[in-house]
């Protein structure tokens, strides 16, 4: 017989397996029986809307909440490039406890903080989501912990 492999994963459970191509298709029939039982053991993180986005908001950081804005621009080198600017003072409002933030919240820290302003912040976020940086959620975004990672 000819050699089979597959790969599959159900909601964070991921199988793989390379052999003889009936005891592959017995190893998928075994797995499809119990793909019910194995969803609800570990499903994927969902967005607010219901979707699989594999992404999560990051949550308060008590390091971050303790620095000012300024602080940790700088901490960060993001000064001048006004993606990773906007990147920054995104996850220290998130860090702060914003859950969901919008490009107004992130132009007015960077006001309130005497930081020079972003040419367009709408920009700035579609780059970032564009990156996996960044997840939208309506009107609003949240950073994601690949954003809060790149930092």
């Amino acid at each position: 017989m000819s050699e089979a492999k597959i790969d599959i994963k159900i909601g964070e459970i991921q199988f793989s397996g390379q052999g003889d191509q009936d005891w592959v298709a017995k190893q998928l029939d075994k797995i499809l029986a119990q793909a019910e039982k194995l969803i609800k053991l570990a499903p994927p993180p969902l967005s607010e809307e219901g979707e699989d986005t594999g992404r999560k908001p990051m949550g308060k950081d008590l390091t971050i909440q303790k620095m000012t804005l300024r602080n940790f621009l700088n901490e960060k080198g993001a000064t001048k490039n006004q993606v990773k600017k906007f990147l920054a003072t995104a996850v220290w409002l998130e860090a702060k406890g914003q859950n969901r933030i919008q490009t107004s919240d992130v132009t007015r820290a960077l006001k309130d903080s005497n930081q020079t302003r972003l040419t367009n912040a709408a920009n700035c976020l579609n780059q970032n989501v564009t990156k996996g940086y960044c997840e939208k959620d309506g009107k609003q975004f949240y950073v994601t912990e690949e954003g809060k990672k790149s930092l």
